[in-house]
């Protein structure tokens, strides 16, 4: 029953419907073709078959499989057990993967790189570190893959941010300094801590820069706001003859929107055309990069070239019409896109339509897409929603209808909440609510100047003199004098 049930599922659901690629049917057909005739597997189809539905996250067929290596007394077998971690950790199922790890008899290298990758797969870098530590008390040896990967699980939310210079070392011990594979996984992982100096003075010690280490840089620099510098970076990269990804492309154009600089934006979009890069990452971005520039006209353009349009293109559309002052234009895009296009707008896409509201003053159209998150669409706004409603209010000096829907929200306020009541309040003259905005401004942010300058001005327009003193007092007291720059 079991032997028919597994070929039943191989033949019929899984590799016509779920085949990826022409390896990955041979390896099922291989499985699928023995079964049928009674044989039993070799541990070689085996291992093919479970990699081929780690692939394709079939964790059905997959647990099949699992079941039948049992049956077939192959429980025992390093290289199927590995397989088996591996499986289930690309199919998410990473206590599975943990209990067939610590049940294997035998380890090796590549067993316990497949439980690391499988951890940092699952955003759970801490784990990957630790395994990684208790495998460092083995006679095993990592290799350039197992190093890779925990380096790569300390890179985000759930990462060991301050474990990447202990790794380094390790590279450096282990002769994986000239690997750049490993390289830059270490570039990426300072790039992402912040340490972007350490990044920097790794990548320059590098001494055969390959596409991979400069893409790695250049995205560490845009992550790290140094746009001036990928720019500089990506210039030496083309004059390398070095092709870029997608990813590096995408990070260029939002460079060059935070520079304002249109001309070098439009001559990357040149390249993205000349090397085909049509993804939604990248037209996203030059959508961006125009709305920023004030090209919204060839934003516009770049949509309606594109041959897939998604909520995420469709939502830069409407809040780069929002970011250039075309308020009711970005309106009646959105009005267009749910009775033609039938949209199912998300949270991020009423954000931008809210923003529109708001820089155009439309406080009536506001509040009705507001509403509709809920009655129509079934949204419970949050917090980003509540900010633009704030903001939509405070722009057109209803302070009380801001400050009683802070009240209402069921969030604590933001910076920018309490940012956009003292810049309303500092326009309209409105002394108390000002100071209570700007009062929960200092608790967050006592050493930013902003808000003692604000509430100092406010005050000021009131004639309240010793009022602006008490605050500039306070000012000097707690907030370093820093030196300004400027383009100019």
């Amino acid at each position: 029953m079991i032997r028919k049930l597994f070929c039943r599922t191989c033949k019929h659901d899984y590799m016509r419907k779920s085949s990826k690629s022409a390896s990955t049917y041979q390896a099922l057909e291989s499985l699928s073709r023995k079964n049928g005739l009674m044989e039993k597997p070799t541990e070689y189809v085996l291992c093919n078959s479970l990699s081929s539905c780690a692939k394709t996250m079939n964790w059905h067929f997959g647990v099949q499989i699992h079941a039948y290596t049992i049956q077939s007394g192959y429980e025992d077998n390093l290289f199927l057990s590995t397989a088996l971690v591996d499986f289930y950790a690309k199919c998410f199922c990473i206590v599975d993967a943990r209990k067939i790890f610590r049940a294997m008899k035998v380890h090796d290298q590549v067993s316990w790189t497949s439980l690391i990758v499988g951890f940092s797969a699952n955003k759970l870098g801490k784990e990957a570190f630790f395994l990684f530590k208790e495998m460092l008390g083995t006679r095993i040896m990592p290799n350039c893959f197992t190093l890779t990967s925990v380096v790569n699980a300390c890179v985000g939310e759930n990462g060991v941010v301050d474990c990447c210079p202990s790794l380094h070392v390790h590279v450096v011990k282990r002769g994986f300094d000239t690997s750049n594979f490993v390289i830059s996984s270490l570039v990426d992982c300072y790039a992402s801590c912040g340490r972007i100096d350490d990044a920097v003075l790794l990548f320059n010690e590098t001494s055969e820069k390959d596409t991979v280490i400069y893409n790695t840089m250049i995205s560490g620099y845009c992550r790290n706001l140094y746009s001036e510098d990928a720019l500089k970076l990506f210039v030496e990269m083309r004059g390398k003859n070095m092709s870029p990804t997608d990813h590096t492309v995408s990070s260029i154009l939002s460079a060059c929107s935070r520079l304002a600089v249109l001309v070098e934006g439009k001559q990357v979009h040149s390249l993205v055309i000349k090397m085909g890069f049509e993804n939604v990452f990248v037209d996203s971005t030059l959508i961006n990069m125009y709305s920023k520039g004030g090209d919204i006209d060839e934003a516009r353009r770049v949509l309606d070239q594109t041959s897939w349009k998604n909520t995420v293109l469709l939502t830069s559309m409407i809040m780069g019409y929002a970011q250039c002052g075309r308020g009711l234009e970005a309106l009646g895009f959105f009005d267009y896109l749910l009775t033609e296009q039938k949209l199912i707008p998300d949270h991020v896409c009423f954000s931008a339509v809210l923003s529109a509201c708001s820089h155009a003053g439309f406080i009536d159209k506001g509040e009705e897409y507001f509403n509709k998150m809920r009655t129509d669409y079934g949204l419970s706004p949050d917090i980003d929603q509540y900010t633009c409603l704030i903001d939509l209010y405070a722009r057109n000096g209803d302070l009380r209808k801001a400050r009683d829907l802070i009240e209402e929200m069921p969030y604590d306020p933001s910076c920018i909440v309490w940012s956009s009541i003292l810049s309303a309040c500092k326009i309209y003259g409105d002394v108390e609510l000002g100071r209570e905005a700007a009062n929960q401004l200092i608790k967050m942010e006592p050493c930013n100047a902003a808000p003692y300058l604000t509430l100092a001005h406010i005050y000021a327009r009131k004639g309240l003199w010793n009022e602006v003193s008490e605050v500039r007092s306070l000012m000097q007291q707690r907030v370093k004098g820093k030196y300004a720059w400027s383009w100019v």
